[in-house]
């Protein structure tokens, strides 16, 4: 069996030398680089061919990759790379691995087209001036050979230790036996769901209710199916860290060592996986960047391990201690082991956003790839999140007076047309039904006046205004593709207009993650609240033919009181519903004592309750949840839930109490949540529903409705964890006695009103 290797992973795996050098240098954007290459192209001869496939064989090594161009009338092979600023000053690693791909390429066509010698040339493309230099050496066909053999033969040994685990992982997964006794009552139907979907390649949205174990019921159908769907990896994507939590604990009870040898990653955000943060990511700065390259080969042979047996887990923690045993740096790390991993557990952003690195590794190295969103229901706010883009006034203003000469003209004529924007708004708020074009323009020279600073002057770059360039990248961005998904809206939060925003907000996210469905090989959506269906396939973009299935609950209505308390939590009638609501705890805890969750819209509503509570009630332990807590602190707060315990934890509804949180068994007994979820009133969000409304007829459900009785049923879902659970849960507030509410929550409730 051959093992299949692309030139540039090779080349990575073979050349690189050094330090990790992450300073910033200003980069051609991706539509630039692709313009450059055409432009190169252009430039050639009438027989000069773009994009040349090439392939060929070494010993157990079948290597493939495609040339940026070849001219066969000079004899000569192009391979382009664009970029700005000084040449001079590209580090000499990058350049010789530029080189080293470009000589596998010139070995592959010398080989297939019976040349015995090849003019090679790296084309360095100015994005910027559009000029080309080109370094051209002239090599005999015997010596790009031996030097593509060169590189294969350090790949070999790795390569036929990868060939043999994916072999044995493959026999295993086939193999892999459910790993508990039986099924749970829904838990079968969600697996076979997901395994239809797998083999079928298409995409199914799952929902299931809470505490059937959905995490193992759609890991464990994917595994079996990757080795029939030839699957290289599988993404588990969570949209917040109990999520991969789950997603990790599952998959090793699913895929033991003794089981499956399964390589498992975890990807951690950069600023909680770095040891260093006050220290520059290269190797005159941080220690563990220094040298990275040279190092990183016996860290990725300590991460695998040297058989299946001892290969350590690469969680969080698994992958620190590697990566500081080997002195490299833990992130960068986990960055390379991705591409020798089966299953990567990270955020939805490794994928889905704009420039989402699993998406990125998946299309160039050619993976076919499964993934698996966990708790989807959040895919919508948080994809809007990031095909949206703001940019502050007060940043602007900031950067201006130490702005280099040579950027501070462009500024200026944004600040100009920033005035021109906003010098005849009347409100507060405003939405545009355009962006407007003068905007664009005077954002591409800010972009193209940093960058060429950058380039020309690398240590000239203060903080601010790097920060501000990034922020103007990401919007310029996101305005080539703007159409009807998105708004822009312009905000004046004071008079003299000097705390002013101005935002590319994304209603729709489908056209954005319908290309990332369709890259994948098959993908299952799954969460307790996915109803109703047409609302999650049309802010998604899900295909056409998704799958849908509503799994059936194992919980019986006896096991879960419902009941309704017809007051009112409009917000203008929140200080007369505070006395009932206490009432209602306090009767109810001393009825039942134990412990309970009590859910508010917000956080000034929240601890208008529980003062109250307290002042009245104070023989009653209460906890209550912060603006932003910490980690720690959200674990001290969940450990107050202990079993035969008393108390009531107060929190926000949509926080992070309020989903992927168990709590089995008596350690929570009850909930109270007092809202409909319902989003604010506010002109944005009345912009929201306008737009849905033009586009799908239904704007308040899609914008206020479906969003908010979504988060009351994921926290409602907290009490009722196993068959043997049993609570209360209190909807307070009088639209829940609506027709059009009580369709919305789960069909095994039975809702009674006080």
């Amino acid at each position: 069996m051959k093992y299949t290797v692309a030139v540039r992973t090779l080349c990575e795996f073979t050349a690189k030398l050094g330090d990790l050098d992450l300073r910033f240098t200003p980069s051609a954007t991706a539509l630039e680089g692709m313009a450059g290459h055409a432009m190169v192209a252009a430039r050639r001869g009438e027989s000069y061919e773009s994009e040349v496939w090439l392939k060929g064989e070494y010993r157990e090594l079948a290597v493939r990759g495609r040339a940026d161009g070849y001219d066969p009338d000079a004899g000569r092979l192009d391979e382009v790379k664009t970029y700005r600023g000084d040449l001079h000053a590209m580090p000499q690693n990058r350049r010789s691995l530029h080189w080293a791909q470009a000589r596998c390429y010139g070995a592959l066509l010398c080989a297939e087209r019976g040349l015995s010698e090849l003019k090679v040339a790296l084309v360095y493309f100015d994005v910027g001036s559009q000029d080309e230099t080109a370094l051209v050496e002239s090599f005999t066909a015997v010596d790009l050979r031996a030097f593509l053999e060169l590189q294969c033969d350090r790949f070999l040994a790795w390569a036929a230790q990868e060939a043999a685990h994916r072999a044995a992982r493959d026999a295993a997964l086939a193999a892999l036996p459910f790993p508990y006794a039986t099924f749970r009552t829904g838990q079968r139907q969600l697996a076979e769901s997901v395994w239809k979907a797998a083999i079928s390649g298409r995409t199914l949205l799952a929902q299931a209710p809470t505490g059937i174990g959905k995490t193992v019921g759609t890991l464990y159908p994917q595994l079996k199916a990757m080795p029939g769907q030839k699957l290289d990896k599988l993404y588990f994507l969570a949209a917040k860290t109990p999520g991969r939590g789950l997603a990790l604990e599952a998959l090793h009870t699913i895929a033991e060592p003794r089981r499956a040898p399964l390589r498992v990653i975890e990807l951690v955000a950069r600023d909680k996986a770095c040891e260093h943060p006050t220290k520059a990511c290269h190797g005159d700065s941080c220690p563990l960047a220094r040298g990275f390259y040279d190092r990183l080969p016996a860290a990725r042979q300590a991460a695998v391990g040297a058989t299946p047996e001892d290969a350590p887990r690469l969680d969080r923690a698994g992958l620190r201690a590697i990566a500081l045993a080997h002195e490299v740096c833990p992130y960068y790390l986990a960055q390379e082991m991705v591409r020798w991993a089966d299953v990567v557990v990270g955020d939805y952003n490794y994928y889905f956003d704009l420039g989402g690195m699993l998406h990125g590794l998946a299309h160039a190295n050619e993976w076919r790839v499964g993934v698996l969103v966990d708790e989807a229901h959040n895919l919508v706010p948080r994809a809007r999140e990031m095909y949206s883009a703001t940019l502050s006034r007060a940043a602007l203003d900031g950067v201006r007076p130490r702005a280099p000469a040579t950027v501070a003209p462009a500024l200026k004529r944004l600040a100009r047309t920033w005035n021109e924007i906003t010098g005849h708004q009347q409100e507060p708020y405003e939405a545009h039904g355009d962006l407007p074009q003068g905007l664009v323009t005077a954002l591409q020279n800010v972009n193209s006046a940093i960058a060429d600073h950058s380039a020309a002057h690398p240590e000239d770059m203060p903080p601010e205004l790097l920060a501000f360039y990034f922020d103007t990248l990401h919007f310029t961005r996101l305005a080539e593709s703007f159409g009807t998904h998105s708004l822009f809206d312009v905000t004046i939060a004071d008079d003299a207009q000097r705390d002013v925003t101005l935002c590319l907000r994304n209603l729709v996210p489908a056209s954005f993650l319908k290309p990332r469905f369709l890259a994948a090989r098959t993908t299952t959506l799954f969460s307790a609240t996915l109803t109703p269906m047409h609302f999650h396939a049309d802010l998604l973009g899900l295909p056409p033919d998704v799958a849908w299935v509503d799994v059936e609950s194992p919980f019986d209505a006896s096991q879960l009181r419902v009941q309704v308390a017809p007051l009112s939590t409009r917000f203008a009638h929140r200080p007369a519903s505070l006395a009932p609501i206490v009432e209602l705890m306090a009767r109810q805890y001393a009825e039942a004592p134990g412990n309970y969750l009590a859910f508010f819209s917000s956080f000034d509503y929240l601890q208008q309750v529980a003062d109250l509570f307290q002042s009245l009630h104070p023989g009653v332990p209460v906890w209550t949840q912060a603006r932003q807590m910490t980690e720690g602190a959200r674990a001290d707060f969940l450990a107050r839930f202990q079993a035969g315990g008393r108390g009531i934890g107060f929190a926000v509804l949509g926080g992070a109490f309020a989903e992927a949180v168990d709590l089995p068994g008596r350690r929570l007994i009850g909930a109270f949540i007092a809202t409909l979820g319902l989003p604010q009133v506010n002109p944005v969000n009345e912009q929201v529903k306008a737009r849905l409304e033009a586009l799908f007829g239904a704007g308040h459900d899609y914008a206020y409705l479906f969003p908010g009785l979504q988060k009351v049923v994921q926290a409602a879902g907290r009490v009722i964890r196993t068959t043997s659970d049993e609570g209360v849960v209190f909807l307070i507030d009088d639209r829940f006695r609506r027709a059009d509410v009580r369709r919305l929550l789960p069909a095994w409730w039975r809702v009674e009103t006080a």
